[in-house]
C-alpha cells in the first residue's frame, strides 16, 4: 500500500495534484496490477506545518516522506516516486 498525502490550504491546487496523481495510478495499474494507492488531502495549517513550512504551495507526501513541496510536479516526476515507493 502506498499511502499518498496532499497538502495544500487551496482546494484548486490540492484538486490539481490529485489528477496528477490518479492519471499516474491508472497507468502504473497496467503495469502493476495489485497496486494499491491511498490518496488522502490535508488543508489544516497545523498539519500541513509539521511536513512544510509553507501552507499555500502544494507540499506531495510519499509514505510519510516530503517528495516535492513549493510548486507543482509534473506527471513524470509522479510516475518516478510511485515507482520508488513500490
Amino acid at each position: 500500500m502506498i499511502r499518498v498525502k496532499i497538502l495544500s490550504i487551496r482546494d484548486s491546487e490540492r484538486y490539481v495534484l490529485r489528477r496528477i496523481v490518479q492519471t499516474v495510478q491508472t497507468e502504473l495499474e497496467r503495469e502493476f496490477p495489485d497496486l494499491q494507492l491511498e490518496i488522502s488531502e490535508i488543508s489544516d495549517p497545523g498539519q500541513i506545518g509539521s511536513y512544510a513550512r509553507v501552507i499555500v504551495l502544494p507540499t506531495l507526501v510519499v509514505n510519510e516522506k516530503v517528495v516535492c513541496s513549493r510548486r507543482m510536479p509534473n506527471r513524470e516526476e509522479v510516475a518516478t516516486w510511485l515507482r520508488q515507493a513500490l
